[in-house]
């Protein structure tokens, strides 16, 4: 008995400080005006925080695209014979920056949604953080 709980107590301490090391990649938004939504409504904001919402969890959800390497031609001799050969190299790309950009971009705006529709005293934005808070 006194193994099991021991066991359990070690696996349970490993995964917690596994799951300590994990970087959540925060982002930084841009800085956007709030005075860009100062003629919208309510309603139009909470439309809006909605919509950049939609757009977040799209950019969040993006692959990395495909990019090519390079193309090989060359001949190869095997155990049937001599025959031609092409090999295309395909990777994913690793480059991030357009996608970080967009969300940046996205965040700063959401930002500066809930802070108009704070100033105008709207209730869909009760509870609703912002960067900082």
């Amino acid at each position: 008995m006194k193994t099991l709980t021991a066991a359990t107590i070690l696996a349970s301490a490993g995964i917690f400080g596994l799951s300590g090391c994990a970087s959540t990649g925060n982002i930084t938004p841009q800085y956007v005006p709030p005075s860009t939504y100062q003629n919208y409504n309510c309603q139009t904001l909470s439309q809006e925080y909605n919509r950049v919402n939609r757009y977040v969890d799209a950019a969040r959800n993006e692959q990395s695209t495909l990019s090519t390497s390079g193309v090989g031609v060359g001949v190869s001799a095997g155990r049937w014979g001599i025959s031609p050969n092409i090999s295309f190299g395909v990777g994913k790309s690793n480059n991030t920056k357009a996608r970080d950009a967009k969300l940046s971009r996205l965040y700063g705006e959401r930002d500066a949604i809930v802070q108009s529709a704070r100033i105008q005293r709207c209730s869909f934005v009760n509870g609703v953080k912002i960067y900082g808070e």
